[in-house]
């Protein structure tokens, strides 16, 4: 099993992580966000992947003849990327309603919020 895959999700995250953290502009911080959230995309089709496997449609093949592709992997991703767009959207809409609200989007000039 090759480490690539795995390397690419730290990237993809260590990324996402640093433009959050240097984000001076709440839109482009959800972006980053969602940009770290991508690397679990990565990580569990990593974890899911088998080599010379197939789709897990088990109507064309007898049960043991071939491997198959964890499906409850497969069904984890499509939940990450429904939960990703549904928080996405979300931070979104608070983001357009702070923006309303204060006539901006950095964070640095919200005074209001601080403690």
């Amino acid at each position: 099993m090759s480490v690539l895959p795995y390397l690419v999700a730290v990237w993809i995250f260590l990324t996402g992580c640093y433009g959050l953290a240097t984000s001076r502009n709440l839109i482009h911080a959800v972006g980053c966000l969602a940009v770290c959230q991508s690397a679990t995309y990565v990580l569990l089709l990593t974890v899911g992947y088998r080599d010379g496997a197939t789709a897990p449609v088990y109507s064309d093949i007898k049960p043991g003849t071939r491997p198959v592709v964890d499906p409850v992997v497969q069904a984890l991703a499509l939940t990450d990327v429904v939960v990703g767009a549904t928080v996405t959207a979300l931070l979104l809409a608070l983001v357009l309603q702070v923006s309303k609200r204060h006539g901006t989007v950095d964070p640095d000039e919200l005074r209001e919020l601080r403690g």
